[in-house]
This record gives C-alpha cells, structure tokens and sequence, in this order.
C-alpha cells in the first residue's frame, strides 16, 4: 500500500435476519458497526415468503447510517464498499429498477422453480444482491457469484449461458437479466440519493462480491482443502474450498466463492438452525432472561452457562431439527426424544446444540469421503461462534480443533476484503487475506467427549428412519 493516509472500506452484510454495515481499515480492524434488524417475513400463503415492502433496503440504510454516525474518522478516507447480500432470494423490478414485488425469500417455493411472469410491470428478474447494487450505484450490474439455483448461468465461464434453451428452461429471457460481473469488480459509485439513504458519501465506488456464505467463508479466511468451515446462521452449513465445478457430486453440492472462477463445497444442513436456538430461548422468556438480569448476563450466556454444566450428551436427550421441514419431505417434524426425570431446560437448550454440530459433522464427513480430503481444522463461525459451549461441542463432535472466528461479522469483513482487493490496496486474495484476517481463539477435543459423541451419531442419524412414518400420520391431521 503506497498511501499514508489511512483507507477504510465498509462491509455491507445483509442477512437473514438483520443487515450489520462495518467500517473497516485497512487491517480488517472493525472502526464502527450499525445494525438493523429485519421485519418478520410476510407469508400470505404456503410456499410463499417475502420480505415485506422494502425491508431490505430500508434496513441497509438504517444500520449504514448508524455505522457513519459512529465512525470517528475522515469520511474522505472511505474509499470502497462491498455488497453481500443474502443468497437464493428473488427479485422482480420495474423498468426503473424498482420493486415490481416484494422481494421473494430463500424459503419461497417459487426460487426454485423457473420464473413465471405474473407481473405486467415486471423488466428484471434479479438476485437480491442484483436489487441492493441498482440501488445503490443506479446500474443493472450484478456479480455472477449469486447466481446458484435457477438461473442460466455457465458455471464454469462465470457467464450468462449461449444455450437458448437454458434461458426458456429458467422461463427468464436475457433481456430481463442483469448484466454480470466478477469479485472484486466495481459495480459503479454510490450515487446521491444512495448516499441520502446510507449516509455515505456519493461517489465512492461500490465492490462486487459474492454470495453470503461464500463472502462470510472470505472473511474467515478459509483458503485450503483441509479447513472445514461451520456457518453457524438462519441456515447452517459446512464448507469446504475447492478448484473446480463439481455438478455430479451426492454429498454436497458446489457454490460460487469470493473470489473469481473459484468454489466452495457446501454439505447438506440445517434450515432454521440458529433460529431454532432463538426459538427456544424465546419460548423460555421470563424464566431465562430474568435470571440473567439477575446475574448480569444476555439470556444467551446464561444459557449457555447453566447448560455448560449438562454433561456431554444430555443425559440421553437427542434432538433432530427439522424445524423447517425440507421440501422432499414437507411431513417432517422436529424431534425431542429421550426425556426421563433427570431432563430440564439446559439440557434441551444443549440438545439443541449437540444437534447442530453433530448434523453438520455428519454431513461434512460424507463430503470429505467424496472429496478426498481430510480436514485437520474446523473454523466456526456466526453469532454462535461467540458461545465457549458451542465451540467446545464442536471441536468434541468433530474431533479435531475448532477455532472461533475472530470478526464480528465475517461477512462484513469478506465484503470488505472484496473492496480493498478491487480498489487495489491489495495485490490479490490472498495478500488481502493475510493482512485483514487474525485467527481466533482455539479450542481443543477432548477424545473421551469426541467418542460418546461418534456413539450418539450413529443414533441420530437413524431417527428419522422410524419418525418419518408417525409424522406422515399427523401431517395428514395437521399438516
């Protein structure tokens, strides 16, 4: 870097529950942080989930206002900002480039299926990353790194595809699809009625980076084959890095990375997951959060605390969370089993972690036996990385050390990585990796844990084999 003066990017994180903005140096130390949190989804009817009015936009301007309220610094020296907005979300525009409907939700069936022009207003089909960019630099420029699912997208070239019948298959001519771009490519400058909104300055070029995951996977600086990555979200998952466009695969299926012409490697995982964790510290209410006030604690490490005294296991308590029931099988519900007198609410709470980790060891484990490959690191990340239960779960349940990611927002942080690489503060990736990413803290296995938990896998694993059958009864009766 040939500058002394100092460069801030900011990292715009849209989630799924809340969009978080972080100023950032250029060390990829956090200098001012804005948070709002999203309106609940609209859900009129089964199979459709949408954001409601204009949540998304609404929401990245208010927690960019707060960030710039916040920041300390010259206002001048901000010189980029990368966009990471949620994956697998729809979004359908007039001409103008405004909503012709509320965006569609990564739960909305109809993300899945090809496009189906209702709307007579509708120009574009986008992503919502394709929305949040038009909106904030006035282009119809998206990066190609969003684009999973049912799109007529060329994986390999990054490209819009040249077979016609891609296009009809997808029910989306060319001429309603954005242009596209790579990571780290500029999307265009912010523009002044963006920058009313954000509260950053106009002029100051807009970064393309990637999908959430894959942006969240940069900021944790996952960048060999033998690192696994837990995304602890709305959505958990495993991650892996890898070379090459895998379409045959059985046990994960490929992503687009952060970086251009690169992938992840994705396991099977757990719809709902940390929002399961929500749920039930929501349904304890009072109960939880009153003894926390009492002992000056967030209702999370209270629980945390007063389940980290359960032993390992739960005392035979298993939970199976299918608190969002996959398509292939819309009867499935979510499992507690094993309650007996010893049971109260800390072993549920730490069921339901145990859960999650043991999901995800178990589906990565098959994508590892695909691969090749061996992991000899888990990084984990996510609001729930910040929980010392949670990582001792998952450095027992995988066997192998488990290191918390050090930024608070790592999607933020890969958003930014993103920027400072497109602006040329860094040469590349890799360079921008070494300097903005420091490794967290490490946790260690304990073997005696790591072997009930391979014994309680096993378990697990087969409970929906004998539940399937009951819950397809009760659907009947309940749906």
């Amino acid at each position: 870097m040939t500058s002394t003066r100092p460069r801030y990017f900011i990292g715009i994180d849209n989630g799924s529950q809340s969009s978080k903005v972080t100023v950032f140096d250029a060390r990829g130390r956090a200098m001012s942080v804005g948070r709002a949190e999203l309106r609940p989804y609209d859900t009129p009817r089964p199979g459709v989930v949408e954001h409601p009015d204009d949540d998304l936009w609404t929401s990245i301007g208010e927690a960019s206002r707060a960030a710039m309220a916040a920041f300390d610094g010259d206002v001048a020296d901000i010189v980029g900002v990368g966009l990471c907005t949620i994956r697998f979300c729809r979004a359908v525009l007039k001409a103008d480039g405004t909503l012709a409907q509320q965006v569609m939700s990564w739960m909305d069936d109809r993300v899945g299926i090809p496009y189906a022009p209702t709307n007579p207003e509708a120009a574009y089909v986008t992503t919502s990353s394709g929305y949040i960019s038009h909106r904030m630099t006035g282009s119809f420029r998206d990066t190609a790194a969003n684009y999973a699912g049912m799109w007529p997208l060329d994986p390999k070239n990054m490209h819009w595809t040249d077979d016609e019948a891609a296009y009809a298959k997808c029910g989306i001519p060319r001429s309603m699809l954005f242009d596209l771009v790579q990571p780290g490519d500029i999307l265009g400058p912010v523009t002044e009625s963006a920058s009313a909104h954000t509260g950053i300055p106009a002029g100051v070029p807009v970064v393309a980076t990637a999908n959430d995951k894959a942006v969240e996977a940069l900021g944790c600086g996952l960048r060999t084959p033998d690192t696994l990555l837990v995304s602890l979200g709305t959505y958990v998952a495993g991650m892996a890095t890898g070379p090459r466009h895998i379409a045959d695969s059985s046990g994960f299926w490929t992503n687009y990375a952060s970086q251009p012409y690169a992938y992840l490697y994705e396991s099977g995982g757990v719809r709902r997951g940390m929002w399961t964790v929500s749920w039930y510290r929501d349904l304890l209410g009072e109960e939880a959060s009153g003894h926390a006030r009492q002992l000056g604690l967030s209702a999370e490490d209270y629980l945390n605390a007063e389940a980290s005294k359960v032993p390992p296991g739960s005392d035979g308590l298993m939970t199976v969370l299918d608190w969002l029931a996959p398509d292939e099988a819309p009867f499935r519900k979510g499992s507690l089993l094993g309650f007996d007198g010893r049971h109260g609410r800390f072993h549920i709470y730490r069921s339901i972690l145990e859960s999650l980790a043991m999901t995800i060891h178990d589906t990565a484990t098959r994508m590892t036996a695909e691969l090749g490959t061996e992991y000899q690191e888990v990084i984990v990340s996510g609001g729930g990385a910040h929980s010392d239960l949670m990582m001792q779960i998952h450095a027992d349940v995988h066997g192998i050390p488990a290191r918390r990611a050090e930024a608070s927002s790592a999607a933020g942080l890969g958003s930014a990585i993103c920027a400072a690489v497109g602006l040329g503060a860094y040469a590349d990736f890799g360079e921008a990796v070494a300097a903005m990413v420091r490794p967290g803290e490490i946790f260690l296995p304990s073997q005696a844990h790591h072997h009930l938990y391979r014994r309680l896998e096993k378990v697990h694993r087969e409970v929906r084999g004998h539940t399937d059958a009951i819950y397809r009864r009760t659907y009947d009766i309940f749906g």
